[in-house]
């Protein structure tokens, strides 16, 4: 064999054993991050693997440490250079994984680092959206703190206040409102903060956090349902009681003339028409097909609500 051939062959070789051998430190490298091993990390970078190197999906040691709420993995990563700003292939950061996650004090030291908070992923969320879809008190009050809009919005119009509502969670709501949340503002199809509270029936504490922060109690969604059509389809009687209490319309119709009394009929909630009747719901409305709750509970066949309407009678 020509001499020229056989030593490209051999350095060719050589090559192909360092990329591989690369890209096993590599892995290796992310592993460690994974299980919080800051001696091993420590070790692999000094052997020369690229801090900032990642797997298919575009995720580095620093996302799977922050993913995973590896405090000291995450130092080490940032100490080496790890780029706190880097992006996956769906666009998420190390600071957007950590705050799914619930890693508060991730979180708090990759914002010290520079990361930006307002960075979003492909589905449209921030680290403030995020953290407040999921309730995590601590570091929705880390990012206000820090300058996060709280009226940021994702591909649905949402806010953190809309979201937390929706999932029921006071802490944050209240946190929200504290930062100057904008109560009344909705989302694409017209839902309110008070919508999505009343609508997810995670009790009525929120609901009352929203109304004394402001909220309007006959707000209305793009369907031109208002509160207590939403808390009356939703089967949330102590909604509808209270929002009642509150001088929310009881005869308000929608743009298919359903009223409360109408949807609470409709979704079969005697304990709701109920509580409709007995604070002077109007039971001859019709809506557009020309239907009254009478014809709409036969229809249905509904004996229980069809009782409570010929008692009410």
């Amino acid at each position: 064999m020509n001499f020229r051939i056989l030593l490209g062959a051999l350095l060719l070789l050589a090559s192909f054993n360092g990329v591989a051998g690369e890209a096993e430190l590599n892995k290796e490298l992310r592993l460690s991050a994974i299980v919080d091993d800051v001696e091993a990390i420590e070790k692999l970078l000094a052997q020369g693997a690229d801090v900032n190197s990642a797997n298919k999906y575009g995720k580095t040691a620093l996302m799977m440490a922050a993913e995973n709420g590896n405090l000291a993995a995450t130092s080490v990563l940032l100490s080496h250079g790890a780029d706190v700003n880097r992006k996956t292939v769906a666009d998420c950061t190390a600071l957007t994984l950590a705050a799914e996650n619930d890693s508060p004090e991730v979180t708090a030291l990759l914002i010290e680092r520079g990361a930006d908070l307002n960075v979003r992923t492909r589905a449209g969320t921030t680290a403030l959206l995020l953290t407040a879809r999921y309730g995590v008190t601590e570091m929705v009050e880390q990012l206000l703190f820090r300058g996060a809009d709280p009226n940021d919005r994702d591909k649905e119009g949402r806010t953190p206040l809309m979201l937390a509502a929706a999932h029921g969670h006071d802490d944050a709501v209240k946190l929200l409102l504290e930062h100057n949340a904008k109560v009344n503002l909705a989302d694409k199809k017209g839902k309110t903060a008070l919508i999505h509270a009343v609508e997810a029936d995670k009790g009525i504490k929120i609901a009352k956090d929203l109304v004394a922060a402001g909220a309007d109690v006959n707000a209305r969604s793009k369907d031109g349902a208002t509160v207590l059509i939403w808390a009356a389809g939703s089967g949330n009687a102590e909604a509808v009681a209270y929002l009642l209490q509150q001088g929310a319309d009881i005869n308000a119709q929608d743009l298919d003339g359903t009223t409360a009394l109408a949807e609470a009929v409709d979704v079969r909630e005697p304990e709701i028409v109920k509580i409709l009747l007995a604070r002077g719901a109007d039971a001859s409305i019709k809506n557009k097909a020309g239907k009254t709750v009478m014809d709409i509970a036969r229809g249905y066949r509904d004996h229980k609500c069809l009782d409570v309407l010929e008692s009410a009678k």
